[in-house]
């Protein structure tokens, strides 16, 4: 029990510290994208000349480009190494966001996004591998304070992303939305060739086709059938039920297929069984629904109801990103000391109280108070991340890290997907009649409380994550088969 610290102390050292140091700014590239883009929509289909139907491929296309790339993460880094994978796949990044910036018309700028959707599919699971095989699995007892540093691109991101774009949309051409990502690539690159521990894991390792075949089409099925639901006519839809189903049977066959082979499979699905994994994994879920729902449901409430612009509601929405800043080192601190249980009880907790505000809100509501309610909420949210993140690992093998990282990404993105789809629905059936702007902030409302709803169904899974005691013993258990299998070599 007394190991605790050290574990904690050697995930900081120099070398993790440089490490993480050069994926994040790597990693900046990958979230900064995503959130520009979303706030350009709407100018990027009228400039162009085509629908928003059209134009929502921009963002439907990256999204089915992530469903293939992460499932193969894990068996490309065992093919080529961490450090040649990470090189690649940002390599990959940068080509596309140029092509991007160049694209012609419509069809151009979907398939350069498609591209870039592999490359970031690949980066952001690699991310968090690299960051944790590099402590090893001793070092997992002090992961919360790792995981606040991991994962700070993803609290950037919210922040400058949207008031980035709205500058961009203001002041320059659409097409420089994706030179930002530029300069971050090709420093990461730099810093990647200098820095990144050299590989030595790379082999012969074989490729899981058949479960490719039925995993990558499924979560393709699953994310494309979750992107039609906001259109007219919701879940109803051909085009949404169909290809839910489809890949629904997919994914399930490949549950089928992979859990016998644990040690030959695309992805061990086994890891849902162990309870850190599978706990996490659920939050990731509905922490994903409620993060990426509101980006969807935020923007649109202060353009529409409250009348401001992109730029505008692009700085309204700051300080959400500054409260999950605020909170990020200390909910790292609190995860190994209290443990992730309580932290993320917490957090969920503030996220709902701070999601309430918006569910009685119309255009009179002032908006400095819904700045500071958002910065309020931002807090909760970086409560929940860090804990939630770092239970998912504790305990794992190194070789178990690629499997637990894909899971758990996978779990955020269908997340994302589902509470996006299923906010558009609500809102785009309340908004169904509405006469006048009362009509339409209630549609709003009604939206933000299935927000609400998401946190409050979390807080009672967060009972689901393994206490203190039981993370500190999954460390030392892991730390003892690490040193036995360093003897044994």
């Amino acid at each position: 029990m007394s190991a605790t610290p050290a574990p904690a102390a050697a995930a900081l050292d120099r070398r993790t510290l440089v490490t993480v140091f050069v994926l994040i700014v790597g990693g900046l590239a990958v979230i900064f994208d995503s959130t520009i883009v979303s706030v350009a929509l709407d100018t990027i289909a009228r400039e162009l000349g085509v629908p928003i139907s059209t134009v929502q491929w921009v963002s439907t296309g990256y999204l089915l480009a992530l469903g293939v790339a992460i499932p193969i993460v894990g068996w490309a880094q065992a093919r080529l190494g961490g450090k040649r994978l990470w090189m690649l796949a940002l390599t990959v990044f940068l080509v596309a966001s140029i092509a991007c910036s160049l694209a012609w018309d419509a069809s151009s700028l979907i398939a350069f996004r498609v591209v870039q959707g592999l490359g970031g599919g690949l980066m952001m699971p690699l991310m968090t591998m690299l960051a944790l095989q590099q402590v090893g699995a001793g070092g997992r007892a002090g992961l919360g304070k790792l995981m606040a540093i991991v994962s700070l691109p993803m609290a950037l991101g919210p922040i400058l992303g949207p008031t980035i774009g709205g500058v961009i949309l203001e002041y320059l051409d659409w097409s420089w939305l994706f030179w930002v990502n530029v300069p971050f690539c090709l420093v990461g690159l730099a810093l990647a060739w200098k820095f990144l521990p050299a590989d030595r894991t790379a082999g012969r390792a074989k490729l899981d086709m058949v479960g490719l075949l039925l995993l990558s089409p499924g979560l393709v099925g699953v994310l494309f059938g979750l992107s039609n639901a906001g259109d007219e006519g919701g879940f109803a839809r051909i085009d949404v039920w169909g290809p839910l189903a489809a890949g629904a049977v997919l994914v399930a066959a490949f549950v089928a297929w992979a859990l016998p082979r644990p040690n030959r499979a695309l992805v061990d699905v086994r890891l849902f069984g162990k309870r850190a994994v599978g706990s996490s994994s659920m939050l990731f879920l509905l922490a994903g629904a409620s993060l990426y729902g509101a980006m969807l449901l935020l923007p649109l409430y202060f353009q529409n109801i409250q009348g401001l612009s992109a730029l505008e509601a692009g700085l309204v929405l700051i300080p959400q990103g500054v409260g999950t800043l605020l909170t990020r080192v200390l909910a790292g601190r609190l995860t190994d000391s209290v443990g992730g249980r309580w932290v993320a009880l917490v957090g969920f907790a503030v996220m709902g109280a701070a999601t309430v505000p918006f569910a009685f809100a119309d255009a009179d509501t002032s908006i400095w108070l819904l700045m500071g309610v958002l910065l309020v909420r931002g807090m909760g949210l970086g409560a929940v991340m860090i804990p939630v993140m770092s239970v998912a690992y504790v305990g794992l093998d190194n070789a178990e890290v690629p499997h637990a990282s894909i899971v758990t990404r996978l779990a955020q993105q269908l997340g994302g997907a589902f509470g996006t789809a299923l906010l558009a629905v609500i809102l785009e059936a309340n908004l169904v009649g509405a006469v006048d702007a009362a009509d339409a902030a209630d549609a709003f409302d009604a939206a933000f409380w299935w927000a609400v709803g998401f946190t409050v169904v979390a807080m009672g899974l967060t009972f689901l994550l393994p206490g203190r005691t039981a993370v500190r013993a999954a460390a030392a258990a892991a730390e003892e088969r690490e040193a036995a299998a360093a003897l044994a070599e």
